[in-house]
């Protein structure tokens, strides 16, 4: 999946539009829900080698949240790297330039939004 096919995904499934915070960096990109501003996904440009990838040439690339349980599982996925300068327990780099498949990026997106999304208050019993 490429940055553009993402952000429409994004778009359509949530309506959500990239937000970018840093003039320095316009690229970049943050994707947050609409109620609670939490991000959910941070697409950027990252060189290949700080991702531990041969070359040096920049790489579109997207981190998103993604269950502690299944950090290692997802990480056999081919484009699926352990998190870029976030936590690698709790966040997955997935690259964006056709090497994961669209289904796995779409899935990681749908995991991370639920994940970050506003909790639920449990309904206070009655006394």
């Amino acid at each position: 999946m490429t940055r553009a096919a993402l952000l429409q995904y994004v778009a359509e499934q949530y309506g959500v539009e990239p937000d970018h915070p840093w003039e320095s960096d316009p690229t970049s990109a943050v994707l947050r829900h609409r109620d609670n501003k939490k991000w959910f996904a941070l697409v950027m440009k990252i060189g290949r080698d700080r991702l531990g990838l041969s070359g040096h040439t920049p790489v579109d690339a997207m981190n998103v949240k993604c269950d502690p349980l299944m950090i290692g599982s997802m990480r056999m996925n081919t484009g699926v790297l352990p998190a870029y300068h976030m936590n690698k327990n709790h966040w997955l780099t997935v690259l964006l330039d056709g090497t994961a498949d669209d289904e796995t990026v779409k899935a990681l997106v749908d995991m991370s939004y639920a994940l970050t999304a506003p909790k639920k208050k449990a309904p206070k019993p009655d006394a």
